[in-house]
């Protein structure tokens, strides 16, 4: 599991790791992205969002 700020194994890591394509993997991070789960950082990476979200 990760936590708030870590980083996300990259597209091609996580194709591999679940053994699916890649544009699935894209897809699924622009859903994150969309849900502002995780964050894109261009030529970083991408990062799980600080939540500062309050549980409802």
């Amino acid at each position: 599991m990760l936590l708030p700020g870590e980083k996300l194994p990259s597209t091609r890591q996580l194709a591999e790791q679940y053994d699916v394509h890649i544009s699935t993997i894209s897809r699924v991070m622009s859903l994150l992205k969309d849900r502002a789960l995780v964050e894109g950082h261009p030529g970083k990476g991408v990062y799980v969002a600080e939540s500062d979200r309050k549980s409802e």
